[in-house]
């Protein structure tokens, strides 16, 4: 096992798209992995129900992937939203409101092993996703969405950046606090 996939290792992984290519593509990169696959929406409820994942991976447009978003949070499962066509400031938006962990173009699913290894060491030392993907991507959205994307939502980037840097300093205050460790929380 690398260093590069240690957190990728046996991880159970639901991995849903309309794309069987995009699936196969998926299950081989994170060949580290147990990758359960699932093609419509309704599949993927009834798995989402039936077992226990580390992490969905989730189509946004050929299977309702916000509607699954909703499924997955529901249950606790850290979800990433995978898109091509629905690649806009909105769904993105959509996306962190609803519970997503990160958002990532199938343009840049061949780095989905470094993003997930990332994803899971940020998850485990408690630190927020979201700087990964800004940190990763935000250059990309920035030719994506232009220089200014971030100016029609203004409102709502500038609570995300406020509520995420508060959040972030309480989860470090959590982490390092030995009377709320010491209970496992």
């Amino acid at each position: 096992m690398s260093i590069e996939n240690s957190y990728l290792s046996h991880k159970k992984i639901l991995a849903v798209d309309d794309e069987e290519d995009v699936l196969d593509t998926i299950e081989e990169i994170l060949e580290s992995s147990r990758v359960d696959r699932a093609q419509d929406f309704d599949t993927a409820v009834e798995k989402i129900h039936l077992y226990s994942y580390d992490l969905a991976i989730l189509d946004i447009m050929g299977v309702n992937g916000l509607g699954l978003l909703e499924k997955t949070v529901e249950k606790n499962i850290p979800t990433v939203m995978l898109t091509a066509h629905a690649m806009n400031p909105e769904t993105l938006m959509a996306s962190i409101r609803k519970g997503a962990i990160f958002y990532i173009p199938k343009e840049k699913l061949a780095q989905l092993d470094q993003i997930l290894n990332e994803l899971f060491a940020a998850m485990a030392a408690g630190k927020a996703t979201w700087q990964i993907l800004f940190e990763k991507l935000g250059d990309f959205f920035e030719e994506k969405f232009g220089p200014d994307w971030k100016e029609k939502d203004k409102e709502f980037w500038s609570e995300f950046s406020r509520t995420y840097q508060v959040a972030k300093g309480v989860q470090t205050r959590i982490v390092h606090d030995e009377k709320v460790r010491s209970k496992g929380i």
